[in-house]
């Protein structure tokens, strides 16, 4: 199932954005494959098994979330894990 990131582009009121995450997390959580394109990095940690990073366009890193937070390899991953830590 594809989700394009609506939250911050549209504000939805609160117990709505908690809705839709909770469905997403079960969802995930019953074995679904799920691409999520998203700016909730909280919630793209806690419930993806990869994720991909891109930058301008084109894959930058793929990886655990562990990985990808913790060991960064590019400069554009290295400041937008900076940024939003």
């Amino acid at each position: 199932m594809l989700f394009d990131s609506t939250i911050k582009q549209r504000p939805l009121c609160l117990e709505l954005v908690d809705e839709v995450l909770e469905v997403v997390r079960r969802l995930a959580s019953e074995g679904m494959t799920l691409i999520m394109v998203t700016h909730e990095m909280r919630f793209a940690r806690e419930v993806s098994d990869t994720l991909i990073f891109m930058h301008q366009g084109k894959v930058h890193e793929m990886g655990s979330p562990e990985e990808l937070f913790s060991n960064p390899r590019t400069p554009e991953l290295s400041s937008f894990v900076k940024s939003v830590a």
